[in-house]
């Protein structure tokens, strides 16, 4: 699924795919650049915790840690960390603003504000030029399998249950890839060093609620098998945005429905190929 997923990118002559460890690799491979974007992380609450929590640190610290070695002291105009709305955990407010005291409610989330951290601190000491994103769950074609909406189209389709944690009134600020992209690219040509940004879609709604509007967009019924509420989930998400409006000019275009009806288009076609 990766793999086709880069089929346009591949295409293109100025794209290349360098696949290395950042945490191991010498990465001096890396080439001199104009922007750092860097996505890399190893995601998910839910595997975060036990004996995998190695792996986090690996992915999201240590990695970080290593990116920033590399490109400390070149002419970088930015370099733009993704990190999540999980660094907030059980907020003390809603909407969120970035000036809310992070309390991560998962290890996940502590690696990601460690991240955060880095970047921050190597933009002090060293003039790197960072910007933080605080994502809040971004969906869209070509997600990630593991992550809600892909499952629940997966398994609508193959008619199978769909597995909802806790009782499905937890609600998130969901947003749309294609916002998501556009405020990486205004942090990178309008944001200044060493701003923190909260990245929402303004489209909060409960779980159950997405679930219907996929249902009316599949034209699917779905079965729905409960489990209990995973540990290091919080209840409710919602970024206050006015951050990245005022400074970066960024409002999110894409409502749920319509981001819902994108992503439940493209998994539909994904899986009529497999079948």
């Amino acid at each position: 699924m990766k793999r086709a997923n880069l089929t346009g990118a591949l295409a293109h002559p100025r794209f290349n795919l360098i696949e290395l460890d950042l945490a191991a690799a010498d990465l001096a491979a890396l080439p001199a650049v104009q922007v750092v974007f860097h996505q890399a992380a190893q995601a998910g609450v839910r595997a975060s915790w036990g004996a995998d929590f190695a792996a986090y640190v690996h992915h999201n610290i240590l990695a970080t840690q290593r990116l920033l070695e590399r490109y400390k002291g070149a002419p970088l105009e930015r370099f733009v960390y993704a990190s999540s709305s999980s660094v907030y955990g059980e907020a003390e407010r809603y909407p969120t603003d970035e000036t809310t005291l992070p309390r991560p409610y998962s290890p996940y989330g502590v690696t990601k504000l460690a991240g955060e951290h880095l970047a921050l601190l190597y933009a002090q000491n060293f003039g790197v030029p960072s910007v933080v994103l605080r994502y809040f769950t971004v969906y869209g074609p070509r997600q990630r399998p593991d992550m809600a909406f892909h499952r629940f189209c997966r398994a609508m389709l193959a008619g199978e249950p769909i597995t909802v944690y806790g009782d499905g009134k937890q609600s998130r600020d969901f947003t749309f890839i294609a916002d998501a992209i556009e405020g990486n690219m205004r942090a990178w040509r309008h944001a200044m060093s060493e701003g923190v940004y909260n990245v929402g879609g303004g489209s909060q709604v409960e779980v159950l609620e997405a679930i219907g509007i996929l249902e009316e967009t599949l034209g699917v019924k779905a079965t729905l098998r409960f489990e209990p509420r995973q540990p290091g989930d919080p209840l409710r998400t919602r970024a206050d945005t006015s951050r990245i409006r005022t400074d970066l000019g960024f409002t999110p275009a894409v409502d749920i429905r319509q981001g819902l009806s994108a992503e439940a288009g493209w998994a539909r076609g994904l899986y009529a190929r497999k079948r």
